[in-house]
């Protein structure tokens, strides 16, 4: 959970930044919008991809662990 929420949180901050940087710069409505989004995700594919693995790992343990809890408990009621 911590890794997917550091995740989202730098990339919202790398958004306002963005969004800021182009809002200085002169852009304006939707262009601003449109360019910030652009911007913004294609600047974290590069430099959160650290983050971005951390959070690829931690689901995938998770869904690992619920997975084995669910045969486990599946096992136990076909055993009854």
């Amino acid at each position: 959970m911590r890794a997917t929420l550091s995740y989202t949180l730098l990339r919202l901050i790398l958004f306002v930044v963005v969004f800021a940087a182009l809002a200085l710069v002169g852009a304006r409505s939707f262009l601003l919008l449109a360019l910030a989004i652009l911007i913004s995700g294609a600047v974290s594919y590069f430099v959160l991809s650290r983050q971005r693995a951390a959070m690829s790992t931690a689901i995938s343990r998770r869904v690992t662990s619920f997975r084995s809890r669910l045969n486990t408990a599946s096992r136990a009621e076909d055993d009854d």
